[in-house]
Parts: structure tokens; C-alpha cells; sequence
């Protein structure tokens, strides 16, 4: 099975809220999940170089390396991307905005064709929102984590395990 290395960004806007991505699975598009940017470290490219770079791409925002923190968490996770099983290794970044960030500023021009055909939408959530939703959020401890950063990051980095078959 692939190992991919991944790059994740747990950006948060002034009301402590993350913004996250809602996708679907291509192959049963009733199950949807929401999940941080982030994606692919590209070869010899630095995990928070790839963070920034997700954000952009995904997201249209700019940040500069200097604004991230971390890495904050790490997790592994095996999963189903087009019919075919990945092991990820993820890096999570931490990024704190100084304002709240409108919809129509988030800009999907940068999504790439495999991007386009699962993910559906950029939304700002709060912690308690998150772990109220009806649907999957991934990583799974995402509300805790949001709570744990949203007041500024310890320098602590935390160990979010293994999450099996079935996750994103």
C-alpha cells in the first residue's frame, strides 16, 4: 500500500473558528465528511512549505511560512481514495488569523481535477459546532483540537494515533 506524506493546516479565524472542506466519497456521494486543508508534501518539499501552499491552492488565501506554527499533532490514517486504499502520514500546522474571513474570499481556482471531483465546499466551523455534526469530521479529535489551539498554540505536540478503514 502507498505511504503518502501529507501536510495539514488547522487555520483558524478571529472568532476561534476552523475553516474546513467538505468532500464526498466518488463513489457513494451520500457519505460526506469534513476535513482540514492540507494535502501532498511534494519531494523535498518542507511540511510547512506544503501547508502554505495547500492553503492557496485550496483555499485562495496567502499566508507566508512564518505564520504557521507547529507542527502542533501528528496522525496515520489508513483510507479508500478512489477505490484504492492509502496510507497517509499527516503534519499539522497551526494558523491564527487576525479576522474573520468572508465566504466569497475563499476561491476555489486552485483545485486540481482529482480535487474537483470530491471536494464540495470551504466552510468556517467552531469547535462546538464540529462536534455536533451530523456527518464525519477527520481527524476525529478535530473539535478537541480546535479547543486546545483556538487560544494559541503551547508548543506542545500532540499524537492524534491511528484511524482506520473508512476515514479521509
Amino acid at each position: 500500500m502507498p505511504v503518502r506524506e501529507a501536510a495539514r493546516l488547522v487555520l483558524l479565524d478571529a472568532a476561534g473558528r476552523a475553516l474546513l472542506v467538505r468532500g464526498h466519497d466518488a463513489h457513494d456521494v451520500e457519505r460526506t465528511w469534513w476535513f482540514t486543508v492540507g494535502g501532498g508534501i511534494e519531494p523535498g518539499e518542507d511540511p510547512v512549505a506544503a501547508a502554505v501552499r495547500e492553503l492557496h491552492e485550496e483555499t485562495g488565501l496567502r499566508l507566508a511560512v512564518a505564520d504557521l506554527a507547529g507542527p502542533v499533532a501528528t496522525r496515520s490514517a489508513v483510507f479508500d481514495f478512489f477505490a484504492r486504499s492509502v496510507r497517509q502520514r499527516e503534519v499539522f500546522f497551526v494558523a491564527h488569523l487576525d479576522r474573520e474571513v468572508p465566504q466569497e474570499e475563499l476561491v476555489r481556482h486552485g483545485w486540481t481535477d482529482v480535487e474537483r471531483a470530491f471536494m464540495d465546499e470551504l466552510a468556517w466551523w467552531s469547535a462546538d459546532d464540529l462536534a455536533d455534526v451530523a456527518i464525519e469530521v477527520f481527524p476525529r479529535d478535530l473539535p478537541d483540537l480546535v479547543r486546545w489551539l483556538a487560544p494559541g498554540w503551547d508548543g506542545t505536540l500532540r499524537d492524534l494515533g491511528h484511524e482506520g478503514e473508512g476515514t479521509a
